[in-house]
Protein backbone atom coordinates (compact mmCIF):
# COMPACT_ATOMS: atom_id res chain seq x y z
CA UNK A 1 0.00 0.00 0.00
CA UNK A 2 1.22 3.51 -0.76
CA UNK A 3 1.77 5.92 2.13
CA UNK A 4 -0.20 9.12 2.50
CA UNK A 5 1.74 12.29 1.77
CA UNK A 6 2.67 14.38 4.81
CA UNK A 7 1.25 17.90 4.95
CA UNK A 8 3.73 20.83 5.27
CA UNK A 9 4.98 21.35 8.79
CA UNK A 10 4.41 17.75 9.86
CA UNK A 11 6.95 15.00 10.56
CA UNK A 12 9.04 13.61 7.68
CA UNK A 13 6.95 11.92 5.03
CA UNK A 14 8.95 8.73 5.29
CA UNK A 15 6.74 7.56 8.17
CA UNK A 16 4.20 5.00 6.93
CA UNK A 17 0.59 5.91 7.57
CA UNK A 18 -0.95 2.45 7.87
CA UNK A 19 0.52 -1.00 8.06
CA UNK A 20 -1.78 -3.30 6.16
CA UNK A 21 -1.58 -6.77 7.60
CA UNK A 22 -0.79 -9.41 4.94
CA UNK A 23 -4.14 -10.95 4.08
CA UNK A 24 -5.89 -12.52 1.14
CA UNK A 25 -9.16 -10.76 1.96
CA UNK A 26 -9.98 -8.01 -0.57
CA UNK A 27 -9.59 -4.47 0.76
CA UNK A 28 -8.31 -1.01 -0.20
CA UNK A 29 -6.69 0.93 2.63
CA UNK A 30 -6.00 3.99 0.44
CA UNK A 31 -9.68 4.32 -0.52
CA UNK A 32 -10.65 4.22 3.17
CA UNK A 33 -8.00 6.82 4.05
CA UNK A 34 -9.00 9.21 1.31
CA UNK A 35 -12.74 8.93 1.96
CA UNK A 36 -12.22 9.65 5.68
CA UNK A 37 -10.01 12.58 4.69
CA UNK A 38 -12.80 13.98 2.52
CA UNK A 39 -15.27 13.76 5.44
CA UNK A 40 -12.80 15.47 7.79
CA UNK A 41 -12.30 18.25 5.21
CA UNK A 42 -15.99 18.71 4.33
CA UNK A 43 -18.65 17.20 6.60
CA UNK A 44 -21.27 17.50 3.83
CA UNK A 45 -19.55 14.55 2.12
CA UNK A 46 -20.98 12.31 4.86
CA UNK A 47 -24.53 12.84 3.54
CA UNK A 48 -23.41 11.55 0.12
CA UNK A 49 -22.03 8.28 1.48
CA UNK A 50 -24.08 7.53 4.63
CA UNK A 51 -26.70 5.53 2.68
CA UNK A 52 -23.97 3.34 1.13
CA UNK A 53 -21.56 2.44 3.92
CA UNK A 54 -21.58 1.86 7.67
CA UNK A 55 -18.60 1.56 10.06
CA UNK A 56 -18.66 -2.25 9.62
CA UNK A 57 -17.74 -1.87 5.94
CA UNK A 58 -14.27 -0.50 6.76
CA UNK A 59 -11.49 -3.11 6.70
CA UNK A 60 -9.07 -1.30 9.02
CA UNK A 61 -10.33 -1.30 12.67
CA UNK A 62 -8.94 2.20 13.28
CA UNK A 63 -10.74 3.57 10.21
CA UNK A 64 -13.89 1.86 11.44
CA UNK A 65 -13.67 3.64 14.79
CA UNK A 66 -12.92 7.01 13.15
CA UNK A 67 -15.96 6.73 10.86
CA UNK A 68 -18.15 5.57 13.77
CA UNK A 69 -17.14 8.55 15.92
CA UNK A 70 -17.58 10.95 12.99
CA UNK A 71 -21.06 9.51 12.33
CA UNK A 72 -22.12 10.00 15.96
CA UNK A 73 -20.96 13.65 15.98
CA UNK A 74 -22.50 14.54 12.61
CA UNK A 75 -25.86 13.07 13.71
CA UNK A 76 -25.73 15.54 16.62
CA UNK A 77 -24.95 18.42 14.17
CA UNK A 78 -21.43 18.74 15.61
CA UNK A 79 -18.28 19.53 13.61
CA UNK A 80 -15.98 16.68 12.62
CA UNK A 81 -12.32 17.59 12.06
CA UNK A 82 -8.89 16.35 13.25
CA UNK A 83 -9.10 18.80 16.15
CA UNK A 84 -12.62 17.75 17.33
CA UNK A 85 -11.84 14.03 16.98
CA UNK A 86 -8.46 14.21 18.76
CA UNK A 87 -9.87 13.82 22.33
CA UNK A 88 -11.64 10.58 21.34
CA UNK A 89 -8.45 8.93 20.09
CA UNK A 90 -5.67 10.08 22.40
CA UNK A 91 -5.74 6.73 24.23
CA UNK A 92 -6.55 4.61 21.18
CA UNK A 93 -3.86 1.92 20.94
CA UNK A 94 -4.52 1.29 17.26
CA UNK A 95 -4.10 4.95 16.36
CA UNK A 96 -0.92 5.17 18.43
CA UNK A 97 0.65 2.55 16.15
CA UNK A 98 -0.13 4.81 13.19
CA UNK A 99 1.40 7.92 14.74
CA UNK A 100 -1.31 9.05 17.16
CA UNK A 101 -3.76 11.95 16.55
CA UNK A 102 -1.35 13.36 13.92
CA UNK A 103 -2.64 10.58 11.67
CA UNK A 104 -6.00 12.40 11.53
CA UNK A 105 -4.23 15.47 10.11
CA UNK A 106 -2.52 13.37 7.44
CA UNK A 107 -5.89 11.84 6.51
CA UNK A 108 -7.31 15.31 5.99
CA UNK A 109 -4.30 16.27 3.86
CA UNK A 110 -4.91 13.36 1.48
CA UNK A 111 -8.65 13.91 0.99
CA UNK A 112 -10.35 13.39 -2.36
CA UNK A 113 -12.82 15.59 -4.19
CA UNK A 114 -16.36 15.54 -2.78
CA UNK A 115 -17.64 14.46 -6.21
CA UNK A 116 -15.61 11.24 -6.05
CA UNK A 117 -16.78 10.36 -2.53
CA UNK A 118 -19.70 8.13 -3.60
CA UNK A 119 -17.44 6.14 -5.95
CA UNK A 120 -14.95 5.54 -3.15
CA UNK A 121 -17.75 4.61 -0.73
CA UNK A 122 -19.18 2.16 -3.27
CA UNK A 123 -15.72 0.61 -3.69
CA UNK A 124 -15.33 0.19 0.09
CA UNK A 125 -18.83 -1.32 0.30
CA UNK A 126 -18.21 -3.76 -2.59
CA UNK A 127 -14.98 -4.99 -1.03
CA UNK A 128 -16.72 -5.45 2.34
CA UNK A 129 -19.45 -7.54 0.69
CA UNK A 130 -16.76 -9.66 -1.01
CA UNK A 131 -15.15 -10.28 2.39
CA UNK A 132 -18.52 -11.27 3.89
CA UNK A 133 -19.20 -13.62 0.96
CA UNK A 134 -15.79 -15.26 1.46
CA UNK A 135 -16.52 -15.64 5.19
CA UNK A 136 -20.02 -17.02 4.51
CA UNK A 137 -18.64 -19.44 1.90
CA UNK A 138 -16.04 -20.68 4.38
CA UNK A 139 -18.71 -21.22 7.06
CA UNK A 140 -20.97 -23.09 4.62
CA UNK A 141 -18.04 -25.27 3.55
CA UNK A 142 -17.05 -25.97 7.17
CA UNK A 143 -20.63 -26.84 8.20
CA UNK A 144 -21.08 -29.09 5.19
CA UNK A 145 -17.87 -30.96 6.05
CA UNK A 146 -19.04 -31.53 9.63
CA UNK A 147 -21.42 -34.50 9.74
CA UNK A 148 -23.69 -34.49 12.79
CA UNK A 149 -27.30 -35.17 13.69
CA UNK A 150 -28.04 -31.57 14.65
CA UNK A 151 -27.55 -30.05 11.20
CA UNK A 152 -28.92 -31.83 8.13
CA UNK A 153 -28.09 -30.57 4.58
CA UNK A 154 -31.59 -29.16 3.95
CA UNK A 155 -31.49 -26.95 7.04
CA UNK A 156 -27.99 -25.82 6.05
CA UNK A 157 -29.28 -24.77 2.62
CA UNK A 158 -32.16 -22.82 4.23
CA UNK A 159 -29.74 -21.13 6.65
CA UNK A 160 -27.35 -20.22 3.80
CA UNK A 161 -30.25 -18.81 1.74
CA UNK A 162 -31.44 -16.67 4.64
CA UNK A 163 -27.97 -15.32 5.32
CA UNK A 164 -27.40 -14.52 1.64
CA UNK A 165 -30.79 -12.78 1.54
CA UNK A 166 -29.88 -10.71 4.61
CA UNK A 167 -26.54 -9.84 3.03
CA UNK A 168 -28.34 -8.66 -0.09
CA UNK A 169 -30.87 -6.65 1.92
CA UNK A 170 -28.23 -4.93 4.08
CA UNK A 171 -26.38 -3.82 1.00
CA UNK A 172 -29.12 -1.83 -0.60
CA UNK A 173 -28.48 1.88 -0.62
CA UNK A 174 -31.59 3.95 -0.13
CA UNK A 175 -32.83 5.79 -3.18
CA UNK A 176 -33.63 8.81 -1.01
CA UNK A 177 -35.40 11.88 -2.38
CA UNK A 178 -35.97 12.29 -6.08
CA UNK A 179 -36.80 15.50 -7.91
CA UNK A 180 -40.41 16.28 -8.71
CA UNK A 181 -39.38 16.40 -12.38
CA UNK A 182 -38.42 12.70 -12.31
CA UNK A 183 -41.65 11.77 -10.48
CA UNK A 184 -43.71 13.75 -13.03
CA UNK A 185 -41.85 12.11 -15.94
CA UNK A 186 -42.64 8.65 -14.54
CA UNK A 187 -46.31 9.57 -14.15
CA UNK A 188 -46.46 10.86 -17.75
CA UNK A 189 -44.84 7.63 -19.02
CA UNK A 190 -47.53 5.53 -17.27
CA UNK A 191 -50.30 7.72 -18.73
CA UNK A 192 -48.66 7.51 -22.17
CA UNK A 193 -48.62 3.70 -21.98
CA UNK A 194 -52.40 3.72 -21.39
CA UNK A 195 -52.93 6.33 -24.14
CA UNK A 196 -50.96 4.24 -26.65
CA UNK A 197 -53.43 1.42 -25.98
CA UNK A 198 -56.21 3.76 -27.12
CA UNK A 199 -57.58 4.55 -23.69
CA UNK A 200 -56.94 1.03 -22.46
CA UNK A 201 -54.96 -0.08 -19.47
CA UNK A 202 -51.93 1.37 -17.73
CA UNK A 203 -51.36 -1.98 -16.01
CA UNK A 204 -51.34 -5.67 -16.95
CA UNK A 205 -54.69 -7.05 -18.15
CA UNK A 206 -56.34 -9.69 -15.95
CA UNK A 207 -58.23 -11.05 -18.97
CA UNK A 208 -61.51 -10.06 -17.27
CA UNK A 209 -62.97 -7.02 -19.07
CA UNK A 210 -65.05 -5.51 -16.25
CA UNK A 211 -62.28 -6.02 -13.70
CA UNK A 212 -59.79 -4.32 -15.99
CA UNK A 213 -62.14 -1.37 -16.44
CA UNK A 214 -62.53 -0.95 -12.68
CA UNK A 215 -58.84 -1.43 -11.78
CA UNK A 216 -57.16 -0.15 -14.94
CA UNK A 217 -55.25 -3.45 -15.00
CA UNK A 218 -52.71 -4.63 -12.43
CA UNK A 219 -50.32 -1.78 -11.64
CA UNK A 220 -46.64 -2.11 -10.82
CA UNK A 221 -45.63 -1.88 -7.14
CA UNK A 222 -49.26 -2.42 -5.99
CA UNK A 223 -50.27 -4.93 -3.31
CA UNK A 224 -53.73 -6.36 -4.09
CA UNK A 225 -55.57 -8.41 -1.47
CA UNK A 226 -58.12 -10.93 -2.80
CA UNK A 227 -60.19 -12.16 0.14
CA UNK A 228 -63.16 -14.43 0.65
CA UNK A 229 -64.71 -17.16 2.76
CA UNK A 230 -63.92 -20.82 1.96
CA UNK A 231 -65.55 -22.15 -1.25
CA UNK A 232 -66.09 -18.66 -2.68
CA UNK A 233 -63.47 -19.28 -5.36
CA UNK A 234 -60.46 -17.17 -4.28
CA UNK A 235 -57.90 -19.66 -5.58
CA UNK A 236 -59.92 -20.26 -8.76
CA UNK A 237 -60.03 -16.53 -9.54
CA UNK A 238 -56.32 -16.11 -8.79
CA UNK A 239 -55.50 -19.12 -10.98
CA UNK A 240 -57.68 -17.74 -13.80
CA UNK A 241 -55.92 -14.36 -13.64
CA UNK A 242 -52.49 -16.04 -13.56
CA UNK A 243 -53.39 -18.21 -16.58
CA UNK A 244 -54.85 -15.26 -18.52
CA UNK A 245 -51.70 -13.20 -17.99
CA UNK A 246 -49.24 -16.02 -18.74
CA UNK A 247 -50.98 -17.27 -21.90
CA UNK A 248 -50.94 -13.78 -23.51
CA UNK A 249 -47.22 -13.24 -22.74
CA UNK A 250 -45.28 -11.54 -25.51
CA UNK A 251 -41.71 -10.36 -25.18
CA UNK A 252 -40.37 -7.28 -26.93
CA UNK A 253 -38.97 -3.78 -26.54
CA UNK A 254 -40.81 -1.55 -24.09
CA UNK A 255 -41.31 2.22 -24.62
CA UNK A 256 -38.37 2.94 -22.28
CA UNK A 257 -36.06 0.85 -24.49
CA UNK A 258 -35.73 -2.11 -22.12
CA UNK A 259 -36.50 -5.72 -23.05
CA UNK A 260 -39.45 -7.40 -21.34
CA UNK A 261 -43.13 -8.27 -21.51
CA UNK A 262 -45.05 -6.00 -23.88
CA UNK A 263 -48.25 -8.00 -23.39
CA UNK A 264 -49.23 -10.38 -20.60
CA UNK A 265 -46.32 -11.39 -18.40
CA UNK A 266 -44.39 -14.04 -16.52
CA UNK A 267 -46.28 -15.10 -13.38
CA UNK A 268 -44.90 -16.49 -10.12
CA UNK A 269 -47.45 -18.41 -8.03
CA UNK A 270 -46.69 -19.32 -4.41
CA UNK A 271 -49.22 -22.08 -3.62
CA UNK A 272 -48.85 -22.67 0.11
CA UNK A 273 -52.12 -24.61 0.37
CA UNK A 274 -52.40 -26.71 -2.80
CA UNK A 275 -49.70 -28.78 -4.50
CA UNK A 276 -48.28 -27.70 -7.86
CA UNK A 277 -49.94 -30.72 -9.48
CA UNK A 278 -53.40 -29.76 -8.11
CA UNK A 279 -52.93 -26.18 -9.28
CA UNK A 280 -51.83 -27.33 -12.75
CA UNK A 281 -54.90 -29.59 -12.94
CA UNK A 282 -57.11 -26.55 -12.29
CA UNK A 283 -55.42 -24.57 -15.07
CA UNK A 284 -55.75 -27.52 -17.46
CA UNK A 285 -59.40 -28.00 -16.49
CA UNK A 286 -60.11 -24.43 -17.54
CA UNK A 287 -58.04 -24.61 -20.74
CA UNK A 288 -59.37 -28.03 -21.87
CA UNK A 289 -62.92 -27.48 -20.57
CA UNK A 290 -62.86 -30.81 -18.76
CA UNK A 291 -64.40 -30.83 -15.23
CA UNK A 292 -61.67 -30.88 -12.58
CA UNK A 293 -63.25 -33.78 -10.65
CA UNK A 294 -63.13 -35.91 -13.82
CA UNK A 295 -59.44 -35.09 -14.22
CA UNK A 296 -58.83 -36.16 -10.63
CA UNK A 297 -60.64 -39.46 -11.09
CA UNK A 298 -59.36 -40.09 -14.63
CA UNK A 299 -63.02 -40.36 -15.67
CA UNK A 300 -62.70 -38.85 -19.16
CA UNK A 301 -63.93 -39.83 -22.61
CA UNK A 302 -61.36 -40.27 -25.36
CA UNK A 303 -62.29 -36.87 -26.81
CA UNK A 304 -61.94 -35.15 -23.43
CA UNK A 305 -58.60 -36.84 -22.76
CA UNK A 306 -57.28 -35.81 -26.18
CA UNK A 307 -58.42 -32.24 -25.50
CA UNK A 308 -56.73 -32.41 -22.08
CA UNK A 309 -53.41 -33.56 -23.60
CA UNK A 310 -53.56 -30.93 -26.37
CA UNK A 311 -54.16 -28.21 -23.76
CA UNK A 312 -51.16 -29.48 -21.77
CA UNK A 313 -48.94 -29.30 -24.89
CA UNK A 314 -50.16 -25.80 -25.71
CA UNK A 315 -49.32 -24.64 -22.18
CA UNK A 316 -45.81 -26.12 -22.05
CA UNK A 317 -44.16 -22.80 -22.92
CA UNK A 318 -46.49 -20.77 -20.70
CA UNK A 319 -44.37 -18.60 -18.30
CA UNK A 320 -46.28 -19.66 -15.17
CA UNK A 321 -43.99 -20.76 -12.34
CA UNK A 322 -45.37 -22.52 -9.26
CA UNK A 323 -43.69 -22.89 -5.86
CA UNK A 324 -45.70 -25.15 -3.54
CA UNK A 325 -43.30 -25.15 -0.56
CA UNK A 326 -45.48 -25.01 2.58
CA UNK A 327 -45.04 -22.53 5.45
CA UNK A 328 -42.50 -20.30 3.70
CA UNK A 329 -41.04 -17.44 5.79
CA UNK A 330 -41.59 -14.02 4.19
CA UNK A 331 -37.81 -13.57 3.89
CA UNK A 332 -37.45 -16.74 1.80
CA UNK A 333 -40.50 -15.87 -0.26
CA UNK A 334 -38.87 -12.54 -1.16
CA UNK A 335 -35.54 -14.22 -1.97
CA UNK A 336 -37.24 -16.76 -4.27
CA UNK A 337 -39.26 -14.05 -6.03
CA UNK A 338 -36.07 -12.07 -6.57
CA UNK A 339 -34.31 -15.16 -7.96
CA UNK A 340 -37.23 -15.89 -10.32
CA UNK A 341 -37.15 -12.34 -11.66
CA UNK A 342 -33.41 -12.60 -12.28
CA UNK A 343 -33.52 -16.01 -13.99
CA UNK A 344 -36.83 -16.13 -15.90
CA UNK A 345 -38.39 -12.70 -15.47
CA UNK A 346 -41.34 -11.86 -13.22
CA UNK A 347 -44.23 -9.51 -14.01
CA UNK A 348 -46.91 -10.62 -11.50
CA UNK A 349 -46.60 -12.46 -8.17
CA UNK A 350 -49.50 -14.34 -6.55
CA UNK A 351 -49.45 -15.68 -2.97
CA UNK A 352 -52.09 -18.26 -1.92
CA UNK A 353 -52.61 -17.45 0.84
CA UNK A 354 -51.37 -14.74 3.18
CA UNK A 355 -52.13 -16.45 6.51
CA UNK A 356 -49.98 -19.48 5.53
CA UNK A 357 -46.83 -17.36 5.09
CA UNK A 358 -44.60 -17.34 8.17
CA UNK A 359 -42.91 -14.22 9.59
CA UNK A 360 -39.11 -14.10 9.39
CA UNK A 361 -38.95 -14.11 13.20
CA UNK A 362 -41.55 -15.21 15.76
CA UNK A 363 -43.58 -12.32 17.20
CA UNK A 364 -45.40 -11.87 20.49
CA UNK A 365 -48.81 -11.79 18.77
CA UNK A 366 -50.45 -13.01 15.56
CA UNK A 367 -51.44 -9.43 14.69
CA UNK A 368 -47.77 -8.38 14.63
CA UNK A 369 -46.86 -11.45 12.56
CA UNK A 370 -49.50 -10.70 9.91
CA UNK A 371 -48.40 -7.06 9.93
CA UNK A 372 -44.80 -8.12 9.15
CA UNK A 373 -46.02 -10.38 6.32
CA UNK A 374 -48.18 -7.70 4.63
CA UNK A 375 -45.39 -5.13 4.94
CA UNK A 376 -43.00 -7.69 3.46
CA UNK A 377 -45.33 -8.34 0.51
CA UNK A 378 -45.69 -4.60 -0.14
CA UNK A 379 -41.89 -4.27 0.01
CA UNK A 380 -41.56 -7.06 -2.61
CA UNK A 381 -44.03 -5.25 -4.89
CA UNK A 382 -42.05 -2.00 -4.65
CA UNK A 383 -38.60 -3.56 -4.87
CA UNK A 384 -39.33 -5.81 -7.87
CA UNK A 385 -41.67 -3.19 -9.39
CA UNK A 386 -44.48 -5.71 -9.97
CA UNK A 387 -48.08 -6.16 -8.81
CA UNK A 388 -48.41 -8.67 -5.95
CA UNK A 389 -51.77 -10.40 -5.44
CA UNK A 390 -52.13 -11.97 -1.99
CA UNK A 391 -55.14 -14.12 -1.12
CA UNK A 392 -56.57 -13.80 2.37
CA UNK A 393 -59.08 -15.57 4.59
CA UNK A 394 -62.04 -13.77 6.14
CA UNK A 395 -63.29 -14.11 9.70
CA UNK A 396 -66.44 -16.15 10.49
CA UNK A 397 -68.43 -13.07 11.47
CA UNK A 398 -69.57 -12.90 7.80
CA UNK A 399 -71.67 -16.02 8.39
CA UNK A 400 -73.55 -14.38 11.28
CA UNK A 401 -74.93 -11.55 9.16
CA UNK A 402 -78.05 -11.70 7.05
CA UNK A 403 -76.22 -10.00 4.19
CA UNK A 404 -73.22 -12.23 3.59
CA UNK A 405 -71.37 -9.74 1.37
CA UNK A 406 -67.88 -9.24 2.87
CA UNK A 407 -66.54 -5.89 4.03
CA UNK A 408 -63.16 -4.52 5.14
CA UNK A 409 -63.80 -5.22 8.83
CA UNK A 410 -64.06 -8.96 7.99
CA UNK A 411 -60.36 -9.22 7.08
CA UNK A 412 -58.90 -11.75 9.44
CA UNK A 413 -56.29 -11.18 12.18
CA UNK A 414 -54.91 -7.74 11.41
CA UNK A 415 -55.91 -4.23 10.36
CA UNK A 416 -52.52 -3.98 8.67
CA UNK A 417 -53.88 -6.00 5.71
CA UNK A 418 -56.32 -3.19 4.98
CA UNK A 419 -53.72 -0.47 5.66
CA UNK A 420 -50.84 -1.87 3.59
CA UNK A 421 -52.91 -2.95 0.57
CA UNK A 422 -53.46 -0.66 -2.42
CA UNK A 423 -56.52 -2.67 -3.48
CA UNK A 424 -58.77 -4.95 -1.38
CA UNK A 425 -61.21 -7.20 -3.28
CA UNK A 426 -63.71 -9.76 -2.00
CA UNK A 427 -65.01 -12.76 -3.93
CA UNK A 428 -68.70 -13.37 -3.25
CA UNK A 429 -71.06 -15.98 -4.73
CA UNK A 430 -74.61 -15.61 -3.46
CA UNK A 431 -75.47 -18.89 -5.22
CA UNK A 432 -73.32 -20.74 -2.66
CA UNK A 433 -75.44 -19.48 0.27
CA UNK A 434 -78.75 -19.79 -1.61
CA UNK A 435 -78.08 -23.49 -2.28
CA UNK A 436 -77.99 -24.08 1.48
CA UNK A 437 -81.38 -22.38 1.99
CA UNK A 438 -83.36 -24.91 -0.05
CA UNK A 439 -86.83 -25.34 1.52
CA UNK A 440 -88.46 -28.74 2.06
CA UNK A 441 -90.31 -30.29 -0.89
CA UNK A 442 -93.73 -29.92 0.73
CA UNK A 443 -93.47 -26.10 0.76
CA UNK A 444 -94.42 -25.59 -2.87
CA UNK A 445 -94.59 -21.80 -2.88
CA UNK A 446 -91.25 -21.43 -1.07
CA UNK A 447 -89.72 -24.02 -3.39
CA UNK A 448 -90.91 -22.11 -6.48
CA UNK A 449 -89.41 -18.87 -5.13
CA UNK A 450 -86.15 -20.63 -4.30
CA UNK A 451 -85.92 -22.18 -7.78
CA UNK A 452 -86.53 -18.78 -9.41
CA UNK A 453 -83.84 -17.26 -7.20
CA UNK A 454 -81.38 -20.07 -8.00
CA UNK A 455 -82.04 -19.65 -11.72
CA UNK A 456 -81.26 -15.93 -11.42
CA UNK A 457 -78.07 -16.53 -9.40
CA UNK A 458 -76.77 -19.56 -11.30
CA UNK A 459 -73.33 -19.12 -12.82
CA UNK A 460 -72.84 -15.61 -11.41
CA UNK A 461 -70.20 -14.23 -9.04
CA UNK A 462 -69.30 -10.82 -7.67
CA UNK A 463 -65.95 -9.24 -6.91
CA UNK A 464 -66.52 -6.44 -4.41
CA UNK A 465 -63.80 -3.77 -4.40
CA UNK A 466 -63.71 -2.53 -0.80
CA UNK A 467 -60.65 -0.33 -1.18
CA UNK A 468 -58.73 1.11 -4.11
CA UNK A 469 -56.11 3.82 -3.64
CA UNK A 470 -56.11 4.96 -7.25
CA UNK A 471 -59.69 4.40 -8.35
CA UNK A 472 -63.32 3.81 -7.42
CA UNK A 473 -64.78 1.11 -5.20
CA UNK A 474 -67.76 -0.92 -6.35
CA UNK A 475 -68.89 -4.35 -7.56
CA UNK A 476 -67.76 -6.33 -10.61
CA UNK A 477 -70.06 -9.05 -11.93
CA UNK A 478 -68.42 -12.16 -13.39
CA UNK A 479 -69.59 -15.50 -14.72
CA UNK A 480 -68.57 -18.63 -12.82
CA UNK A 481 -68.46 -22.17 -14.19
CA UNK A 482 -67.99 -24.40 -11.14
CA UNK A 483 -67.23 -27.57 -13.11
CA UNK A 484 -64.17 -25.93 -14.73
CA UNK A 485 -63.44 -23.64 -11.73
CA UNK A 486 -63.48 -20.79 -14.25
CA UNK A 487 -64.41 -17.13 -13.88
CA UNK A 488 -65.21 -15.20 -17.04
CA UNK A 489 -66.73 -12.05 -18.50
CA UNK A 490 -70.46 -11.82 -17.88
CA UNK A 491 -72.56 -10.79 -20.87
CA UNK A 492 -75.12 -8.21 -19.73
CA UNK A 493 -78.76 -8.51 -20.87
CA UNK A 494 -78.43 -5.44 -23.11
CA UNK A 495 -75.28 -6.76 -24.80
CA UNK A 496 -75.38 -8.95 -27.86
CA UNK A 497 -72.65 -11.42 -28.75
CA UNK A 498 -71.16 -8.92 -31.13
CA UNK A 499 -70.83 -6.22 -28.49
CA UNK A 500 -68.86 -8.26 -25.94
CA UNK A 501 -65.16 -8.83 -26.49
CA UNK A 502 -63.45 -11.99 -25.28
Amino acid sequence: MNDLSTPPGDNPASEPVAKASPSELPHNIEAEQQLLGAILTNNDVFDRVASIITPEHFYDPVHRRIYETATARIHKNLLVSPVTLKPYFEEDEGLKELGGPAYLVRLQGASISAFAARDYAQMIYDLAIRRELIELGSEISLKAATVDTESDPKSQIVDAEQRLYKLGEDGKSESGFQSFLKAVTDAVNVANAAYQREGGLAGISTGLIDMDKKLGGLHKSDLLILAGRPSMGKTSLATNIAFNIAKTYKKGQRPDGSEGAVEGGAVGFFSLEMSAEQLAARVLSEAAEVPSEQIRKGDMTETEFRRFVEAAKALEACPLFIDDTPALPISQLAARARRLKRTHGLDVLIVDYLQLVRPATAKDSRVNEVSEITQGLKAIAKELDIPVIALSQLSRQVENREDKRPQLSDLRESGSIEQDADVVMFVYREEYYAEREKPSDDKLEAMAEWQARMEHLHGKAEVVIGKQRHGPIGTIELSFEGQFTRFGNLVKPWQTDGDQEF
